[in-house]
């Protein structure tokens, strides 16, 4: 999706794509847009969309493998690799940590948008994957 063009802050269509309270499609700041981006490498599976079969992280199929170290590490690379090829050309992912806990799995993510001045603070997304919970925010 490209920004909308127009003054002040780019602006991009949410997604999933809706309409906004005035009957008209809803925008989201570029927060929100990478935010989102983010959240969708890492909930699809690979082969799930039809037109990109590779797009994706496969990370949900995790839940269930053994936990420990191993898994975590394999995990981390997973979702690191993912990020940086889908969306290395918008961001740059600073941090991958991953906790598992019996049926759920923990990934933490923190990244700065490409485009973003360097004083510009970090953002950090928690997903867990198995409760279908996220979190996330700028420390």
């Amino acid at each position: 999706m490209s920004p909308v063009p127009g003054p002040g802050p780019a602006v991009h269509l949410a997604f999933p794509v809706r309409l906004g309270t005035h009957g008209q499609l809803a925008l989201a700041s570029d927060e929100d847009y990478l935010r989102g981006l983010v959240e969708q490498v890492l909930f699809t599976r690979p082969g799930e969309r039809v037109n990109r079969p590779d797009f994706g992280s496969g990370v949900d199929a995790l839940v269930f493998a053994p936990a420990g170290d191993e898994a975590a590490a394999a995990t981390r690379a997973l979702v690191h690799g993912a990020l940086q090829t889908f969306l290395g050309d918008l961001i740059r992912v600073e941090a991958v940590d991953v906790q598992a806990e019996e049926s759920t799995l923990e990934v933490t993510i923190s990244y700065r948008p490409l485009l973003a001045p360097a004083d510009d603070p970090r953002r950090v997304l928690t997903v867990s994957a198995g409760t279908g919970s996220a979190a996330g925010g700028t420390p």
